[in-house]
């Protein structure tokens, strides 16, 4: 999820993957079959690119009409050649709608996206501190406007004590 008009989502990584995989790319040259420290790093990547396609996938479903554009994932490539997501992002539009009533649901949409994953990045938790941030605003907007439109409207006057005391008279 991109900030600004897009929120970033999460970047998951894989720690020092990048010198195994060229390392094991000039054995694969010298070797067609992989060794075991190759395989694990494979089933490693495998594990990761299925959890950050789920975890983008998961700020998809949720955010519904506020989601801009699919995922786009940051690959590496494995000892296999195979590329592998280890990281991705979705971008969620988080402009301003016409009235504050409209950028409140549209902010709650955001954050709930932000939130979707089973577990959810730094960048997420950001993602839905904006989005909260924002929603507050519009309801700081609407409220003044409710207050300026009941200060125009006139008094509605309550019966006064003559009439109170009459009907209280009524009952002594």
């Amino acid at each position: 999820m991109r900030v600004n008009s897009f929120l970033n989502s999460s970047l998951i990584r894989v720690d020092n993957q990048t010198a195994t995989t060229q390392s094991s790319n000039n054995s694969l040259e010298n070797s067609k079959e992989l060794s075991t420290s190759q395989k694990a790093l494979i089933t490693k990547l495998q594990a990761t690119d299925t959890k950050v396609r789920q975890h983008e996938a998961a700020h998809i479903a949720a955010g519904g009409n506020v989601i801009k554009s699919g995922a786009n994932f940051t690959y590496q490539k494995g000892p296999d050649n195979k590329l592998y997501a280890v990281g991705g992002e979705v971008a969620i539009d988080t402009s301003k709608e016409a009235t504050p009533q409209k950028t409140i649901t549209k902010m709650q949409t955001i954050r709930a996206a932000a939130l979707a994953p089973s577990d959810p990045s730094p960048t997420d938790y950001k993602v839905a501190a904006t989005a909260t941030l924002l929603e507050m605003k519009a309801r700081l907007e609407l409220s003044q406007a409710l207050k300026e439109e009941s200060l125009k409207s006139p008094v509605t006057r309550y019966n006064t004590n003559e009439e109170i005391e009459t009907n209280f008279d009524l009952y002594t």
